[in-house]
């Protein structure tokens, strides 16, 4: 089985990496891939509904993402909030790291933040006087690799449009695509995993055993549970929309399903046999991320590193903002 690092990597053109997304959300490609078959069609995401039938649910993933990049008044100084604990206390990743020694106090987003402890991961524990105005301050957490700042733009499109509970620092991208009328379209269902530090915390052994998930927090309401249950039963399919969706569907207790809350550090991988997820619509994600390996135990490595060179060669925009890729 394929269970070290150099067997999830791969090279990328730079000019293949999206840092905008299309002028419409549903002008995506999507590739369709089906691991039976091994067969790979080449669509557009607004042809999504044909692949769906009247049994089948789609589960989505209805985190906010919240504008939490800041800079201290200078803006020498940044900030990105990871997670909130209590009171007025965040965890965070800083820059550059010997500014935010424990006891320095920076003035950020209308208050000032003070450095109550670094964590054995290198992230600060920082606690606020007051609230941060992230609304007013804050600029949306777009990923490094788009080598720009957030603008106005993003604000809206990285965020999907059925978006509700505030919480993640990145998006579940797969969503992106969606239009309300495309979603309209299709049963679905939501559930909520608050994307957290796991989006940033690379693979770094060669070996994956040895790799550690951070926890992210999840919630499942009884509605869906109740219409996950009843599609498994009714023969229909179970179609996760992100990688997201499918860690909390697959962290569940085995059995019927039922409202749930926690945080999951599941990390899916090959030989992974999945329980409850039947396809999934997902982006193209980095070489050697835990991402990669998901879709790898869905699909088979193979067929995956054998999908991934062919949207390369047909010049595929890859990652958050770039096309997806349904597996059937």
């Amino acid at each position: 089985m394929s269970q070290h690092l150099s067997d999830y990597q791969y090279e990328l053109p730079r000019e293949l990496i999206a840092d905008r997304p299309p002028p419409r959300r549903e002008e995506s490609r999507m590739m369709v891939l089906d691991r039976r078959s091994a067969r790979i069609d080449h669509r557009l995401f607004r042809e999504f509904p044909g692949s769906m039938t009247s049994r089948d649910l789609l589960v989505l993933n209805d985190s906010r993402v919240i504008p939490a990049r800041l800079h201290d008044d200078s803006g020498g100084l940044e900030m990105l909030l990871l997670e909130r604990r209590e009171g007025l206390r965040w965890t965070a990743l800083v820059r550059p790291g010997k500014k935010f020694r424990p006891g320095a106090t920076i003035p950020t987003a209308g208050t000032t933040a003070t450095v109550i402890a670094i964590l054995e991961d290198g992230r600060r524990l920082l606690e606020f006087d007051s609230p941060p105005d992230l609304e007013r301050y804050g600029a949306m957490p777009i990923p490094p690799y788009f080598r720009r700042k957030a603008d106005a733009s993003d604000r809206e499109r990285y965020q999907t449009v059925y978006a509700r509970d505030p919480g993640s620092v990145a998006a579940p991208t797969a969503g992106l695509h969606f239009t309300r009328e495309i979603l309209s379209s299709i049963p679905h269902a939501f559930l909520t995993l608050h994307v957290g530090a796991g989006t940033f915390h690379p693979v770094k052994s060669e070996d994956l055993s040895e790799h550690r998930m951070h926890a992210e927090h999840y919630s499942l309401p009884g509605e869906t549970a109740e219409r996950v249950n009843a599609t498994r039963e009714s023969g229909g399919r179970v179609v996760a929309v992100g990688t997201t969706t499918t860690r909390v569907l697959e962290s569940l207790e085995p059995g019927p399903l039922n409202a749930a809350t926690g945080s999951t550090e599941i990390f899916i991988r090959p030989p992974y046999a999945f329980r409850r997820v039947d396809s999934l619509l997902t982006n193209f994600h980095l070489p050697g991320s835990t991402l990669l390996m998901l879709i790898s135990a869905l699909a088979g490595r193979e067929l995956i590193m054998e999908a991934y060179a062919e949207a390369i060669r047909e010049k595929y925009r890859f990652f958050s903002y770039g096309d997806c890729m349904l597996i059937v």
